[in-house]
């Protein structure tokens, strides 16, 4: 597959339009802390997306969500661990650590949210893909180097890095229950971590900005959070998780480009991280990964079209080509294709 035809697939524009969102965020969310405490901030944001992406499911009349009795635990395991436990640990990991170390040391989230993947969740890649993977890591801790970062203590260090476990626990978790609405699966974790962070932020003495300063954090975390969550679940569903944060490690890159255009300097470490992350997304998007493998018999909900995939019957007339949703069964197929780890491709290499 060259990278036209990858641009296409379903899952990559939104993986890096949610790395875009979020990156792009982070120095808007720089711009608020000069008036904002950072805890406080942090749970802004958070709360931000939960109640703006509520609002626009109430708007738009989206239908109620039922999640399936199997994939409760799998949900309630990626709140606890992303939108509790995480910030918990990040808060004691800042406590005791510099703020360039910090950031150093998050990176390590999307190693975590990658090995889980390939070697717990049992996702497929290949050497291209760790390969690709491997850059845009090295491409990330290059931006975030600061020169002077100094990682003092055992506690802390660990405590940020069970942040990043938590974190990657998280997305390995979400990517069980993609097949849900999107919007809903974001509302509700924005709305949980809002929560958690707020109540943290005001434990420790902080308080409530004005006016102006709490509609902007809210409106940043609307996009840089909640659409951007949306669009990463999203991904999700159609890469599979570990090529999704894959996607979503170039984050960073945007918003030191945007930095870039609000005056910050262009610096080598800038254009040296960017030449890494052109490389390992190069990678992944230029991954051909095809080969006869089985279906087995399946059953369950989601959004979908008729194609090659879904060949079930109706007991109403549909339009062709028109999505939607409904309760059927996948019936033992084999054949050969281009295919990603999908809700559709889980089987064995």
């Amino acid at each position: 597959m060259n990278w036209k035809e990858a641009v296409c697939q379903p899952g990559i524009p939104a993986a890096i339009g949610a790395a875009l969102l979020f990156g792009t965020g982070t120095p808007l969310a720089k711009w608020l802390l000069e008036s904002v405490d950072p805890w406080l901030l942090a749970g802004l944001l958070y709360s931000g997306s939960g109640i703006g992406l509520l609002l626009y499911r109430r708007l738009s009349h989206a239908p109620a969500v039922q999640l399936p009795r199997r994939e409760i635990a799998w949900f309630a395991g990626a709140i606890l661990a992303g939108g509790i436990v995480g910030p918990v640990l990040l808060m004691i990991g800042l406590t005791g650590m510099q703020a360039s170390a910090a950031s150093l040391l998050l990176n390590a989230e999307s190693v975590f949210t990658a090995l889980l993947a390939w070697f717990v969740f049992r996702e497929n890649f290949d050497r291209r893909i760790a390969l690709g993977m491997l850059a845009i890591v090295a491409g990330a801790v290059v931006l975030s180097w600061s020169g002077d970062a100094h990682i003092a203590g055992l506690w802390p260090m660990l405590a940020i890095l069970g942040a990043c476990l938590a974190w990657g626990i998280d997305n390995n978790l979400t990517r069980k229950v993609s097949l849900t609405d999107a919007t809903w699966i974001a509302s509700v974790k924005g709305l949980v971590s809002g929560g958690v962070n707020l109540t943290l932020a005001l434990w420790l003495g902080a308080s409530i900005p004005a006016l102006p300063q709490l509609a902007g954090a809210m409106l940043v975390g609307l996009l840089a959070y909640g659409v951007s969550l949306t669009m990463f679940v999203v991904g999700l569903r159609h890469l599979g998780t570990a090529r999704t944060g894959a996607y979503f490690s170039i984050a960073p890159f945007f918003g030191a480009l945007l930095a870039v255009l609000m005056g910050e300097p262009v610096t080598s470490p800038l254009l040296l991280a960017g030449a890494l992350m052109a490389l390992g997304t190069w990678l992944h998007l230029t991954e051909h990964h095809e080969h006869r493998h089985i279906h087995a018999e399946l059953m369950h909900d989601h959004d979908h079209t008729h194609d090659e995939h879904h060949q079930h019957e109706h007991d109403s007339q549909t339009t062709p080509g028109s999505q939607h949703r409904h309760l059927h069964r996948h019936e033992t197929l084999t054949h050969a294709h281009t295919h990603f780890p999908d809700a559709h491709h889980q089987h064995r290499h």
